[in-house]
């Protein structure tokens, strides 16, 4: 009888941790019950092959496994992409360099120091009902959706970012970026989320929040021009009719979480 050691144990964690990382991120990008599926189809794998151990419905399976995993590749290739892009992330292993790093409550500072300007840019074109789109890159780069655009490349400001939204500028249908605590670009195409669960009277501007935020990590905050409420999607989700307060108290958190883990 084979023996139940020291490495069995660890190997039965790593795959436990792998599957749970992989759940969160799948429900994170709103494919959760793919996950469910997909997982119900290995359970009844195993315990066809393994446990009963039939061997046509094992052969079958085993040959449909077999061509499974470049299904997955094919039909999941944003997910995976964003999986190995967030594992190999830099903020994920420079938690190391905390040792080593002195003038942390400056480099903390300089993490927070858009969310203010963001805040009331957003509360002036709430109250004029002007359109906007603003993303916050967080851990996975955003240049690919930067380069749609027309960069910019100026530090954070309230005025500037009016600006860029007023009505009658060119700039005003598409999306900006922010990353490092500058304006990257703006005017910038971001893919479009096709959940059925977005209420159909939320526009262009709340699909496209949520689909960079179910396909990245990052933030998007959105003014609608219809109503002039504020929204934040983030990590897949979209939080709407949103006060000033809040939305300093989200963006602040977030920021705060994101310097701290960097």
């Amino acid at each position: 009888m084979p023996s139940f050691g020291i490495k069995d144990i660890l190997d039965i964690l790593l795959v436990a941790l792998l599957l749970y990382y992989i759940y969160r991120l799948m429900k994170e990008s709103g494919t959760i019950n793919i996950f469910y599926g997909v997982m119900a189809f290995i359970v009844v794998w195993v315990v066809a092959s393994e446990v009963f151990q039939m061997r046509l419905i094992g052969t079958i399976l085993d040959k449909f496994m077999s061509i499974g995993l470049l299904i997955l590749v094919i039909l999941f290739q944003d997910q995976i992409k964003r999986f190995l892009v967030e594992l190999g992330s830099h903020r994920r292993w420079q938690f190391l360099s905390k040792l080593f790093r002195h003038h942390k409550d400056d480099i903390d500072r300089e993490g927070i120091a858009w969310v203010m300007p963001v805040v009331y840019a957003c509360m002036s074109m709430s109250k004029t009902k002007t359109g906007a789109l603003i993303v916050i890159e967080q851990s996975i780069p955003l240049d690919n959706y930067a380069k749609s655009g027309d960069i910019i490349d100026a530090k954070v400001n309230t005025r500037l970012i009016e600006n860029i939204f007023f009505k009658n500028s060119p700039l005003h249908d598409g999306a900006m970026i922010i990353a490092h605590g500058r304006i990257v670009a703006a005017g910038c195409i971001l893919p479009v989320s096709h959940d059925s669960d977005v209420p159909r009277y939320m526009g262009l501007r709340h699909r496209s929040a949520l689909g960079i935020a179910q396909a990245t990590d990052a933030i998007a905050v959105v003014v609608s021009e219809e109503t002039g409420n504020i929204s934040v999607a983030y990590r897949g989700k979209l939080a709407t009719r949103l006060s000033s307060t809040e939305l300093e108290h989200r963006l602040s958190a977030i920021a705060m979480a994101s310097t701290t883990t960097a």
